[in-house]
């Protein structure tokens, strides 16, 4: 009887939250495993609205590194890095409305003229990456930040190697 009770109760505190769908069945088929006959003839709340789901799913869907990196004084994109572009390609591809600022930076060194041109060039090379790949180029826009928005403080070679990126942000 118990368990018929927390099973119960467990179903009825995951069904407010509209982006527990996979979990909220997963729960729901435990609670009927456990309980009673009885108890499993209660009414089921009617499904979520596919948009809702939907929703939820794209969310996850955003590749989670958003940074690509580069050795020192270079703007070639590295083997990792073309990986995380063709990610991010194809979530783009598949969500047509979203656009991206793709934001370039050096470390430290070198003059501030010298930084920002070279952050320019790692900016346009992942740009140019997208588009080969089927990302329209009106929903690129690419950004030099040069050695003005550091990822990591500190004059050493793990900061400096955190600073040469270039940053795919989304609108």
């Amino acid at each position: 009887m118990n368990r018929a009770i927390l099973a119960l109760a467990a179903v009825g505190l995951t069904g407010g939250c509209s982006t527990q769908a996979t979990q909220e069945s997963a729960t729901t088929g435990d609670a009927q495993a456990a309980t009673p006959r009885a108890a499993q003839a209660t009414p089921a709340r009617p499904s979520q609205p596919a948009a809702t789901v939907t929703a939820a799913a794209t969310a996850k869907a955003v590749p989670g590194k958003r940074s690509v990196y580069y050795e020192y004084d270079k703007s070639e994109i590295t083997p990792e890095g073309k990986k995380l572009i063709e990610a991010h390609a194809d979530y783009l591809r598949a969500h047509p409305g979203v656009k991206i600022v793709i934001e370039g930076n050096a470390d430290e060194r070198g003059s501030a003229e010298y930084n920002v041109a070279l952050g320019q060039r790692r900016a346009d090379g992942v740009s140019k990456i997208m588009t080969l790949l089927g990302v329209r180029e009106d929903r690129i826009e690419t950004v030099s930040f040069g050695k003005e928005k550091p990822k990591a403080a500190g004059h050493s070679d793990a900061a400096w190697s955190e600073n040469r990126r270039s940053d795919i942000v989304y609108r």
